[in-house]
Parts: C-alpha cells; structure tokens; sequence
C-alpha cells in the first residue's frame, strides 16, 4: 500500500512512524513534512489547506491511501476533494468537520444526541459580553468558537481575565463560547469512527499549560501519557456508549456521517464524563503516545475506515507497559516563538519532529513553536517518564523550555474522580 500523509507536525511523523510498522506498506510520501518526516518518507510541497493542490499532488503520486493530519484543511473540505476523484481518505468530510470547527455545532449535536457537556452559551457582540459573564463563574471558562489551535481557550477564577480575553476574541469578529466549568480529571478518548461504527484506541491525558503543575497560559499541548492508572475499568466503554456511539448516530441522522478519527476530551466527574470538546483529528500530542503503543497494523486500520469496513476490524492490541510524550518549546512559546537555532542531539530514537527544518549546510534548526516531541517507553508509568526525560536531557537547543512533571500525578497515584 502507498500512503500519503498530509502535514508537517509531531503528530504526521507519529503516524508515519507506525505506518513504517505495517508489512502492507510499501511506501510512504509525506507533504508538506518536516526535517524528521523527511529521514522516513518521500517529501513533498504542498498547501495543505488547498484543495486544489493537494488533489493535484494526489493524481501525481497516485497513493492507495490519503492521510490528512491537520484540522484547518479538514475543515476546508480537502478529504472531500480527495475523495471526489476516487481516492480513499481517511478524514471526515468538511461538514462532519464542523464537530471540532464549529463549537456551537458540535454543542447542539450533543444536545440533540443526549450526552452530557457544560452549559453553554455563545456571545457574538460586545453588548451581551457583560450579562453574559454574569450568568456564569465562579470560574469561568472562555472559548474561541473557531479553530484556534488549542490556544483559544481561557480558564479562570478572575471575571477581569476572562472577560479580557472574551473582549479581544469579539474585537477580532469571532463568536465567543461561555461554557459552565467542568470539574474532574480530563482524559482524551481517539476513536476510530465510521458512520455508526467506533472503534476506541487507548485512552491518554494531555497536559495543556506550558508551565509545571498547570501553571501559564494554554498551549497546544506540552505532553501526554497513556494508559491511565486511575481511570476505573470499564470507563471507556461507557464513554463510548454515552458519548461517542450517540454522537456518530446523531451525525449520521444528520446526513454528514462522520468518518475517520473522532477525538472526545472529557472531564470525568462525579456523575460520570461530560465532553468538553471534541476534535475531527488525531490530537497532538497524545497521537505520540498511542500510537506507540499500537500493536495492531494501522494502515489497515485506517484503510478500513475510509473504506467502510472498519464494522470488520478486529480487537486492537497494544504493548504492555506506558508511554510519556515531553515537547520541548522554543523560546517564548505559547508566544511568537524564536526560530532558527540550532538543535543537537536529536538523533535518538523516541525523537518526534514537529517544527523543525534542515538548513543548507544540513544542520537542525528550529521553525516553530512545539518543536520536538520526545517519547518514553517503560514497564509502567514512572520508568516511562524516566525513559522520556533521560532522552530529553540529551537534546539541546537554545532558549528552549519544557514541562518536567508530565504524567508525575498520576504515576505519584495524585489522580482521582470527584466522588
């Protein structure tokens, strides 16, 4: 099978990792790809949120299977123009895209379908900012109603904080989303999804804000670890029995059938878990951790489900042990970060590549904010971690920052469900 990936971050050189994996591969292309895409599959330029180029490149390579990474060509319709000529993709049309693209949208899917999310309500003036902000709090939680990258997103305790950045969100044109604030671990749930058919990978808990123990602003994701030492058998199932089965049913209903991988963040409370967003795509950084663990050959998973057949995969199988994924940020990210360093000791195994580039004297530098994403495998979630930042400690890069507790709550047993 020839597979072409669409992207050019940690998450495309994750699955492209564990496409290698699979004995039906012959070949691998990736576009547009990155410095470490490029050391294990054919590269190729392309604006990934054209559809007319990546249909373009798409007839010149003539690939078995497309894989689109990224949220914003989703969105755009890419996976529908691909399919359009008669290439399986695995990706959700554009109108089922709209679960991640469109907050409201996936709001008033949940509604319709009965699973459980905060109480939500969505300001699109400035006028109604205020009395809006008054029917929610003591914390408040602030949302970008469009794509923002994971960095739309404001949670605080202080009404000034949140209404400031309401205020900017609404200056800009954008619709802001209110939401009640959820209370409990956060977990995130990959499903497989076609149409009515789920298929659920491991669970995984990402860690948002760039400073240790939850401090600083939200980021895209400063790392991951799977599975969950304190998520109670049986919870995944329920998850997707409650959530993630009545939601693909109630898109079917719709007549935008979802296809390709649904992503559930959750809060598990007391009451059980509430959503509080869902993604269209494989999430950054949790893919890195999963798809380590993944066993099971995954193009012929996600063949199945472009396809239709996913109704026919079998029981998945994974490696025993943990799995801990650590970014490691340019300087002043979440901010405008710095680019064009140098990076040395990178050239390790576990060593993920999402904005990096090969200069023409053939040195690593930087090109991005998330700029490497490091992975740990070990017997269990502490000689994980360990496995993880042993690697870290090797790779260099000036200015540079990463979180040092990812996954240490959970493997200290710090973790639990409100009761």
């Amino acid at each position: 099978m020839r597979v072409l990936v669409i992207g050019s971050g940690a998450r495309e050189h994750a699955l492209l990792l564990a496409l290698r994996r699979d004995p039906s591969v012959t070949s691998l292309m990736c576009a547009p790809g990155n410095a470490g895409t490029a050391e294990i599959a054919e590269q190729h330029d392309v604006d990934a949120a054209s559809s007319d180029d990546v249909v373009a490149l798409v007839r010149e390579l003539a690939p078995d299977l497309v894989v689109i990474g990224p949220e914003v060509p989703l969105v755009l319709g890419v996976a529908d123009a691909v399919r359009k000529i008669g290439v399986p993709c695995f990706g959700p049309s554009a109108a089922a895209a709209q679960i991640e693209g469109s907050k409201a949208f996936a709001k008033d899917v949940m509604a319709a379908a009965g699973v459980r999310t905060a109480h939500a309500e969505i300001v699109d003036t400035p006028a109604n900012l205020d009395a809006a902000l008054d029917r929610f709090g003591p914390t408040w939680v602030v949302k970008d109603d469009r794509l923002a990258g994971g960095k739309g997103v404001v949670v605080s305790s202080d009404r000034a904080i949140a209404r400031d950045h309401a205020a900017e969100l609404l200056e800009k044109g954008h619709p802001v989303l209110l939401e009640s604030f959820l209370d409990g671990p956060e977990v995130s749930l990959f499903c497989l999804v076609d149409g009515e058919d789920v298929v659920a990978l491991l669970p995984a808990q990402d860690h948002k804000r760039v400073g240790d123990n939850d401090s600083g602003p939200n980021t895209g994701g400063m790392g991951a670890y799977t599975p969950l030492p304190w998520l109670p058998d049986g919870m995944v199932t329920q998850i997707v029995d409650e959530v993630v089965k009545p939601v693909a049913r109630e898109m079917v209903a719709r007549g935008c059938p979802f296809s390709g991988l649904l992503y559930a963040g959750l809060a598990i409370g007391a009451n059980g878990p509430a959503v509080v967003e869902f993604n269209c795509r494989f999430g950054d950084p949790e893919t890195q951790v999963v798809l380590e663990m993944l066993e099971t050959p995954l193009a012929g998973l996600l063949y199945a489900t472009a396809t239709g057949a996913l109704g026919d995969a079998g029981p998945l199988t994974w490696k025993d042990g943990s799995a801990v994924t650590v970014v490691v940020a340019a300087e002043n990210y979440p901010g405008t970060p710095r680019t064009g360093d140098v990076i040395t000791g990178a050239e390790i195994d576990g060593v993920l590549h999402a904005g990096t580039t090969r200069r023409s004297d053939g040195a690593l530098v930087s090109a991005g904010g998330r700029v490497l994403s490091i992975i740990g495998h070990g017997a269990d979630l502490a000689s994980a971690r360990a496995d993880a930042y042993r690697k870290v400690d090797q790779i260099h890069l000036a200015g540079s920052h990463y979180r040092t507790d990812i996954g240490r709550a959970a493997a200290e047993g710090q973790i639990s469900i409100p009761s």
